[in-house]
């Protein structure tokens, strides 16, 4: 019996080439896993640990920036308006009789001061 299990196995009749006889999972030789050791695996973790604190603190400088930014932008924007403002010419309306007469897109640019 041990010698019919040496002989190699040929094409089969049929030709059917990828239709294999599959041997029983008991038979299969499993390999071990390799092992890693646990200074290796503390190495790894502290590793991954490190690169995710970079991450973060790449993270959180680039929405402080950001952040920044905006804040500028809400200032320079507010500056800009008040100037704005500033330069206006305003002529103000002593006849309130005036108010009366006015359609609503002259009222839209009247403003109380």
């Amino acid at each position: 019996m041990d010698i019919l299990r040496n002989i190699p196995k040929g094409k089969p009749k049929s030709g059917r080439v990828w239709k294999s006889q599959k041997s029983r999972f008991s038979e299969m030789r499993l390999d071990k896993r390799l092992k890693t050791s646990w200074e290796k695996k503390m190495q790894m973790k502290a590793e991954r640990k490190s690169v995710k604190a970079f991450e973060k603190q790449l993270k959180d400088d680039r929405n402080k920036e950001l952040e920044d930014k905006r804040k500028r932008s809400e200032e320079k924007k507010k500056r800009r308006l008040e100037n704005e403002r500033k330069s206006e010419v305003v002529q103000p309306i002593k006849n309130s009789a005036k108010i009366k007469r006015m359609k609503k897109k002259q009222l839209r640019q009247i403003e109380k001061r």
